[in-house]
């Protein structure tokens, strides 16, 4: 008895800790895709190294992308706090020096999150950023007004 519970529990640690099994997984479908490219996790702050994988992916995401964040709406009601994208709830500002000040908003707002996981996976399917803006915009202006100007 014990060595099917240990086997059994040493195929799961394999398929859940192993990076190329879990994304295998998490892309398997559409023949041909690559997953964007992205900015290192070493190059962002502790709370977002921290954060849990798909926040750490929405960061590194709109990090990388940022002409595209730039143009995806957010509907957390973040335009309050001054926010005028998606771009706003994670980078701050970026220096003459190319140096990225990040906001940590969407650390703790799933919606932001969702947005850019989406922005992400619609990319990954061929659909350009105006079809995404107007996929995010009907999926999400139930939860408030956007963002954007």
């Amino acid at each position: 008895m014990l060595k099917k519970y240990s086997l059994l529990s040493l195929v799961i640690l394999l398929v859940f800790s192993s990076p190329g099994l879990a994304g295998c997984m998490a892309n398997s479908g559409q023949k041909g895709e690559t997953p964007p490219s992205m900015v290192s996790m070493a190059d962002m702050p502790a709370e977002v190294r921290a954060a849990p994988a798909t926040v750490q992916q929405a960061y590194q995401f709109a990090a990388e992308h940022q002409d595209i964040v730039k143009r995806i709406p957010c509907y957390c009601g973040c335009g309050a706090m001054g926010h005028k994208s998606s771009y706003s709830c994670y980078i701050s500002s970026v220096g003459a020096d190319h140096k990225i000040t990040y906001d940590t908003h969407a650390l703790g707002c799933s919606i932001c999150v969702d947005i850019t996981q989406d922005t992400m996976r619609l990319l990954k399917q061929g659909k350009t950023v105006a079809e995404i803006k107007t996929i995010v915009d009907q999926t999400y202006s139930q939860y408030g007004p956007s963002n954007m100007p």
